[in-house]
């Protein structure tokens, strides 16, 4: 279990001088002034499109020429726009990565660098495609998805109960859960002990109702936008990627963190190239994401490079505890996360069976 991460005004202080003033402002702004509407990018200029609040802003004032940021207003317009000339490089989290057809992206290349990275990466940069198939992406961060709470000191001491804390009566209409029901239907296995990958799992009798439960406590089904309930105090309590909740550990004492010991989904940061893209990738500005001292401004956000954890310990180590293991979970916790593959036609039919019975009053 992660523990509390709330920190003193000394750790503070000592984040800012890492980076961490970063996090709690410009990057959590995101990349907003880097970018406007569709149609900026000059002849010759090759376009990185992301989404925004996507991309560490320290990050893409490296970029050399003839690279420039576009900021659209959400994943969904990055796929849209994939095909456009100018765009050279994507940013898309894995679940919007996987809608992209395969002959819409080329191989990413930089195989060097993704020979760095950690083997729980491998599986993703080629978009679960199976082992030996060329890789289409370069996963530049990683993380899991945590319980973030806001001044609920008597559920962080109730940790060791894990996902069970979300059906909580006291939590009944103050939760923000994802947007996605299949996050929310791998909650409601780990509530069960069960694994998604288990063909039986989806018809285990205690699925449905525990899925019912777990709607019905929720507030809202929006990670993004729903952390403003959690803000304002309308919500005590939302699930997020980690990286949202680091940002925002840093500003905000009022709230604090957990990862249950049974691990979560993984969500994945990727870069991609469109199939007409021509642009050489900028390699050096890749391997600046993966060391130091760029890495610590990454950290800051809440972003992790997948890389080696004997590669991230000495960067790591310059953080407190609580937000160390927030950022990279210990072994025995991350060994009980889990990538989310895209689903077969069959798959997708009985998980949204599933969803839609649970969703009957």
């Amino acid at each position: 279990m992660v523990p509390n991460a709330s920190l003193s005004r000394r750790q503070l202080l000592r984040l800012a001088a890492l980076g961490g003033g970063a996090a709690a402002g410009g990057l959590l702004g995101g990349c907003r002034a880097l970018g406007g509407r569709w149609g900026g990018g000059g002849a010759g200029e090759a376009l990185l499109l992301s989404a925004r609040g996507s991309l560490p802003p320290a990050w893409i004032k490296g970029l050399p020429d003839p690279w420039r940021a576009q900021t659209l207003d959400a994943p969904a317009a990055v796929v849209q726009a994939a095909g456009r000339p100018a765009a050279a490089m994507l940013q898309l989290g894995d679940g919007w990565a996987l809608q992209l057809p395969a002959a819409a992206l080329q191989p990413f290349g930089a195989e060097a660098l993704l020979a760095q990275l950690d083997p729980l990466a491998q599986p993703v940069s080629r978009l679960f495609r199976p082992e030996g198939a060329a890789a289409l992406a370069f996963p530049w961060a990683f993380g899991t998805w945590v319980l973030l709470l806001r001044n609920r000191p008597d559920l962080l001491r109730r940790r060791s109960e894990g996902w069970t804390l979300l059906l909580e009566p006291s939590l009944r209409q103050k939760l923000v859960l994802p947007s996605s029901p299949r996050l929310v239907m791998e909650l409601a296995l780990r509530q069960l002990g069960l694994a998604s990958g288990d063909p039986a799992a989806l018809d285990d009798p205690r699925l449905v109702p525990q899925l019912r439960r777990l709607r019905q406590q929720a507030l809202a089904l929006d990670e993004r936008d729903g952390l403003n309930l959690l803000l304002a105090g309308d919500a005590e309590a939302a699930v997020v990627p980690s990286h949202r909740a680091v940002a925002l550990l840093l500003s905000d004492p009022r709230l604090a963190a957990l990862l249950p010991a049974s691990g979560s989904p993984l969500w994945w940061s990727l870069l991609l190239r469109p199939a007409g893209a021509s642009t050489p990738v900028p390699l050096e500005w890749l391997r600046d994401g993966l060391r130091l001292p760029l890495l610590d401004r990454l950290l800051a956000g809440g972003w992790v490079p997948p890389l080696p954890r004997a590669r991230l310990a000495p960067a790591l180590a310059r953080w407190p505890e609580p937000v160390r293991q927030l950022l990279l979970p210990p072994e025995p916790v991350l060994a009980r996360c889990n990538s989310l593959p895209p689903f077969t036609a069959a798959q997708q039919q009985r998980w949204q069976a599933v969803w839609d019975q649970a969703m009957v009053a």
